[in-house]
């Protein structure tokens, strides 16, 4: 009997060391779970045996369990290396279905879809054309590789301070090619449709008219808007246009895009002072745009930006949670898969609910701590040897109960 007891003693110091081998061998692998042996004794039970004088049959390993505690951050160059601080696993999709990890160490792949070593495809939410994304239902990660596309200049925030105490321009009527015809000047660049970019020119001309000016626009030297009326309050304050807004009139560009139609809002210009200033300038065309990179929020949102300075949201990372990790099946590859034991996966948003952030441009180390592995070895080892002895032992007793004669 003692036999098959230290027998079992052996197996499960043999099991301990393979579980600590592979903890150690993982010491460097990205989003890997450390695990530990969980034994059980094993005894045979009898009905009649009510005085408990039946000794123990061994030891069995009863589980491995998987320790799910929060890996060390490690920072990287890469954009699309995602860590996550917190609970929640990335949700994966490929030739072998849907399957979860820690590892985020991502990339792109010909067709532009964001894949893992695998070349599992990551899910996300998907964006809508009202900016905000559709939680209902998950889609594989797509970057755009297409040009951003322009778009035309349609309003213009003008904010100027024209001096209270300008004269009256010398040089009658307005020519642009005539400098003392004319106050002030600045100018803009606006785009048509195709993102062509054009300047606009604004000129500004002392009324007679006390607190009033003539404002002219000019694009591509060329007059579209002349004789337009600012007037001023006796505290600088613009009276004229009530709206403030100037309205331009179309402006064909000539080149095959649509005319450009501009409204220029000059509400927050002034008349102070003796000193022409142009505070604010700005207007909402922009031209086309090339990839220049990836960005990803720590909620989650990933954003393509362009060299036009403009971003677009590509889809919002989606993040699963099980009742039970424990009872996931590991896949290989720092993967795992639902199973009945784990639950049916709970998909959410990262910073919602209890799921973690993202950490972009970071990777989740292994959460092995060697040096606590390192203890498990020795022991398992003196575990082994124990059971190795009593062994021994047994057929030490048994070879002495053959020798009696």
């Amino acid at each position: 009997m003692s036999f098959r007891i230290a027998l079992s003693g052996l197996n499960a110091a043999s099991s301990q060391l393979d579980v600590t081998a592979d903890n150690i061998a993982n010491v460097n692998t990205t989003g890997f779970k450390s695990s530990r042996t969980s034994f059980a004794d094993v005894y045979a039970t009898s009905n009649n045996d009510v005085t408990k004088t039946t000794p123990g049959a061994g030891v069995r390993l009863n589980t491995i369990v998987q320790q799910f505690s929060q890996g060390n951050i490690d920072f990287t160059d890469n954009n699309l290396d995602l860590a996550i601080s917190g609970e929640g696993f990335f949700t994966m999709k490929g030739s072998s279905g849907v399957t979860y990890t820690r590892a985020g160490a991502f990339s792109v792949d010909r067709e532009g879809f964001v894949v893992n070593n695998n070349n599992d495809r990551l899910q996300v939410y998907p964006a809508t054309s009202n900016g905000d994304f559709a939680t209902g239902s998950l889609s594989d990660l797509q970057l755009q590789v297409t040009e951003n596309a322009p778009q035309a200049s349609s309003r213009a925030d003008i904010g100027v301070n024209l001096p209270g105490d300008a004269p009256i321009p010398t040089s009658t009527p307005f020519d642009p090619t005539v400098a003392s015809s004319y106050n002030h000047a600045t100018s803009m660049t606006v785009y048509d449709s195709l993102g062509t970019l054009h300047t606009a020119t604004l000129y500004f001309v002392k009324d007679p008219a006390a607190n009033t000016w003539q404002q002219n626009v000019y694009i591509d030297d060329n007059p579209v808007s002349l004789g337009n009326t600012l007037s001023f309050d006796n505290t600088g304050t613009l009276q004229s246009p009530a709206s403030g807004i100037v309205t331009v009139p179309s402006y064909d560009p000539n080149n095959g895009a649509a005319a450009i139609d501009l409204s220029l809002d000059f509400t927050s210009s002034t008349q102070y002072g003796n000193e022409f200033g142009v505070n604010s300038l700005q207007q909402d065309g922009f031209t086309t745009g090339r990839l220049t990179g990836i960005e990803v929020a720590s909620n989650g949102v990933v954003s393509a930006r362009f060299t036009n300075g403009q971003s677009s949201q590509l889809g919002k990372v989606a993040l699963a949670g099980f009742s039970n990790p424990n009872g996931l099946q590991q896949q290989g590859d720092t993967a795992w898969a639902e199973t009945f034991s784990s639950g049916s996966p709970r998909v959410g948003e990262p910073g919602s609910s209890n799921f973690g952030l993202l950490q972009a441009g970071a990777l989740e180390s292994s959460n092995v701590d060697l040096t606590e592995q390192l203890v498990e070895m020795i022991t398992a080892q003196r575990n082994f040897q124990a059971n190795a002895q009593m062994i021994q032992t047994s057929d030490a007793v048994t070879q002495a109960i053959i020798n009696i004669r």
